[in-house]
C-alpha cells in the first residue's frame, strides 16, 4: 500500500514537473455546414481546416501546445447552428471557426459576441459586419468589396449595358443582390431582370427561359455551388448564350466538375483560387489533392487560413488569450512572412473585414484560368 502512494506520488510529481505545454492541447471547435444544402462548402473549410492543423502541428503547434480540433455538424440549419456554438463555448474552445453560410452566422454570432470569444467564418454577406460584433472576423473578402469589383468587369470588359440577375433567395443571395444592384446603377447598366431563385432548387429551366427572354448584355449569377451548375446546366439547354458572370461561387471547382461544358465561358471575380498565380495557393491546391483526393475549393483556403489567423495572434500576443485572441485580429495586418499559413497579405479591418489582392478568372476547357490580379481596396 504504502509503495502504491509512493509510486503515485512520484507520479504526480513528474507531472507537475511538466510544462503546461506538454500536458494540454489548445481546443478549436468547428462549427459548419457538413450535411443539407451547404454540404460541399462546408466540407471544403473542414478539410482546409483539418489541413492546417496537421501542419501547425507537425511543427510544434501554438505556443508549444497541440491543436485539438472539434467539428460539429449544424446540417445548414440555423437552430443547429446556435446550440453548436454554444456547446463549443462550455466545452472551452478557444475560438469558434465557421460556419461558411451567412444566415447560420447571423443567428449564431451574438452567442460568441456575448462569450467574447473571436469567430472566425467563411460568411460573405455584407449585413453580417455591420452589426458591431467585435468578435465575428471574416476568412473572404465582403460581398461590399466584392461587387464594385464585378460591376467594373461588367462595365469596361464584357461592355454590358444591360445586365440579369439571378439570386438565391437566402441570406448569401440576399446580401449579394442588395450589393450589386447599386454598383450597376453607378455605372450605368440596366437592369433587365431581377430573378430570385430558392436554396435547393433542383430544377432552373424556368429560371433559363425567364433569362433568355429578359436578352440583357451578361447575366450575373448569385447562387450556391450546386445549384449554380444546375443553373448553368439549365441555361446551356435552353440556348442562353450570353456572358455568365458571377462571383467566387459560380467559378468553384465543385460548379465547375458539376456543370461540365455548361461552365466553359463563365467568368467573374475570385477572391481566392488555387490556380491563382500566389505559389502557396498553388502548394496548398497540391497538399490539398493528396489528402482528400480532390480539388479545393476557395472554401479549403478559407478553413486554413482561419487557423493560420488563431495561430498569428496568438503567436503576436505570446498566451493563450480568448478576448486578447479578438483584440489582436482586430485592425491586424498579416504577412506570409510573419505567418507562411495566411498565404497572402491580409488586412484586417476593425469591424472584421477583409482587404487583400483579389483576382478575374475565368473557366477554359474545364479549368479555372486566372485572367487578372486586383490590386487591395486600400494597401
Amino acid at each position: 500500500m504504502k509503495q502504491s502512494i509512493l509510486m503515485l506520488g512520484i507520479a504526480t510529481a513528474a507531472a507537475l514537473a511538466l510544462p503546461a505545454a506538454a500536458q494540454e492541447k489548445i481546443k478549436l471547435v468547428n462549427v459548419v455546414e457538413l450535411s443539407g444544402a451547404g454540404a460541399t462548402a462546408g466540407t471544403n473549410w473542414k478539410n482546409g481546416i483539418d489541413l492546417a492543423v496537421a501542419d501547425i502541428n507537425a511543427r510544434g503547434g501554438i505556443l508549444g501546445r497541440q491543436i485539438e480540433i472539434v467539428h460539429y455538424d449544424t446540417q445548414t440549419n440555423p437552430g443547429n447552428t446556435r446550440a453548436a456554438v454554444q456547446r463549443a463555448i462550455d466545452e472551452g474552445t478557444y475560438a469558434v471557426l465557421g460556419p461558411v453560410f451567412s444566415g447560420p452566422i447571423g443567428a449564431s454570432m451574438q452567442i460568441a459576441q456575448r462569450a467574447e470569444i473571436a469567430q472566425i467564418v467563411g460568411g460573405e454577406a455584407a449585413g453580417l459586419t455591420r452589426q458591431g460584433n467585435q468578435y465575428l472576423f471574416r476568412t473572404s473578402l465582403s460581398q461590399s468589396a466584392a461587387m464594385p469589383k464585378i460591376a467594373a468587369y461588367l462595365k469596361n470588359t464584357v461592355k454590358a449595358s444591360s445586365v440579369t440577375v439571378v439570386w438565391v433567395n437566402n441570406d448569401f443571395g440576399k446580401g449579394g443582390r442588395d450589393a450589386i444592384l447599386p454598383e450597376l446603377q453607378k455605372a450605368g447598366i440596366r437592369v433587365a431582370a431581377d430573378i430570385s431563385t430558392e436554396q435547393g432548387q433542383a430544377d432552373f429551366a424556368a429560371d433559363a427561359i425567364k433569362v433568355k427572354n429578359a436578352n440583357a448584355d451578361a447575366v450575373f449569377v448569385y447562387l450556391n455551388e450546386e445549384e449554380s451548375a444546375r443553373f448553368l446546366r439549365a441555361a446551356k439547354q435552353q440556348g442562353v448564350d450570353k456572358p455568365m458572370v458571377g462571383e467566387t461561387t459560380l467559378l468553384g471547382a465543385k460548379v465547375i466538375e458539376l456543370a461540365g461544358d455548361a461552365a466553359n465561358g463563365v467568368r467573374g471575380h475570385v477572391g481566392l483560387s488555387i490556380d491563382a498565380p500566389v505559389p502557396a495557393f498553388q502548394e496548398f491546391g497540391r497538399k490539398f489533392q493528396a489528402r482528400f483526393n480532390y480539388a479545393s475549393d476557395h472554401n479549403g483556403l478559407k478553413g486554413y487560413m482561419a487557423v493560420a489567423m488563431v495561430k498569428w495572434a496568438t503567436e503576436k500576443q505570446k498566451k493563450f488569450d480568448r478576448k486578447g485572441l479578438a483584440d489582436t485580429l482586430r485592425g491586424a495586418t498579416i504577412t506570409p512572412a510573419e505567418e507562411p499559413g495566411i498565404m497572402i497579405t491580409t488586412k484586417i479591418e476593425a469591424n472584421g473585414d477583409l482587404d487583400r489582392e483579389s483576382f478575374l478568372a475565368e473557366v477554359e476547357n474545364g479549368k479555372q484560368i486566372i485572367k487578372a490580379t486586383l490590386p487591395m481596396i486600400n494597401p
